[in-house]
């Protein structure tokens, strides 16, 4: 699933993000736990013009989330990176409380997006699958964003996640990946919550986690449930392009990434697949592929 926080995000900046995918899923609230741990696991953060002056940047927020998979490359999903004004920029993160760094950058540097975005992240090089959007059996939603290794690593320390082998999910079936340990992880928000003004979805900006099963294996897409009564969390808006992981062998396999799901985020998290023949020749010219 796509995330703008709805609350920061204009109108047209947040129909840049969102036109080409559903909505996008982030951590629910019930069965979720933060996730320190998962330092290989980021947030995509955006500087982008707002006001019409292209010069200079105006606005910054966390719009996504993603995963290390080696040193100095962050695998996100393409709608996360397409679509947006000219003199977009992107960075990455790999704090625990994106927001809480943010909304402290902000007071220190008020008026100046840019320095708010370097103060909590590694400015990098989107690049989007050129098929993106492709046709629903497979709409090419992967996208990688390159970085400085050294400057990455002066800032934080992480073990970048394991990709899958080749046809390693359809090798393994569906009978195998039921009985699968699964999990989701990203910096989205909760769960649709009803109110006053209609229906919302607080929290977000904190890496969280959260188990979900297998539902279905599809040419290029893992479903998952995430229902709260089968002991499920999940995704929602702003854990788009994050990892869905599979622990297979004892290791955790970054399956599949966050695409999209049910409006309310309680139902299904839809993710792309990352052991097909498609998804491995796009990430094969930027990371060594098991």
């Amino acid at each position: 699933m796509t995330a703008l926080r709805a609350t920061a995000v204009t109108a047209a900046a947040c129909a840049a993000v969102l036109a080409t995918a559903l909505p996008s899923s982030a951590i629910n609230s019930y069965n979720a736990t933060p996730a320190p741990e998962r330092t290989e696991v980021g947030a995509l953060v955006a500087t982008w013009d707002n006001d019409g002056d292209p010069a200079t940047p105006d606005r910054v927020d966390w719009v996504c989330s993603g995963t290390m998979i080696d040193r100095d490359t962050f695998l996100t999903a393409a709608h996360c990176t397409t679509d947006w004004p000219d003199n977009v920029r992107f960075y990455v993160s790999l704090d625990q409380d994106v927001q809480a760094g943010l909304d402290a950058a902000a007071k220190k540097y008020p008026g100046d997006p840019a320095a708010q975005a370097r103060a909590v992240a590694v400015e990098g090089t989107a690049h989007s699958h050129p098929d993106y959007p492709g046709p629903s059996s497979d709409p090419h939603d992967i996208s990688v964003i390159e970085l400085p290794a050294k400057q990455v690593a002066a800032r934080w320390t992480f073990t970048p996640a394991t990709l899958p082998a080749a046809n390693q999910l359809g090798a393994l079936g569906p009978r195998q990946l039921n009985s699968t340990d699964w999990f989701v992880a990203g910096y989205g928000t909760q769960e649709a919550v009803n109110g006053p003004g209609g229906q919302t979805h607080p929290g977000g900006g904190v890496r969280m986690k959260a188990p979900v099963t297998f539902d279905a294996l599809n040419d290029a897409w893992v479903r998952l449930a995430m229902t709260a009564p089968q002991g499920n969390g999940g995704a929602c808006y702003g854990d788009s392009g994050g990892p869905n992981f599979a622990v297979i062998g004892g290791r955790n396999v970054l399956a599949a990434t966050t695409i999209t799901g049910d409006g309310p985020c309680y139902a299904t998290n839809v993710s792309y697949r990352l052991d097909t023949p498609a998804a491995r020749a796009f990430l094969s010219p930027f990371v060594k592929l098991p």
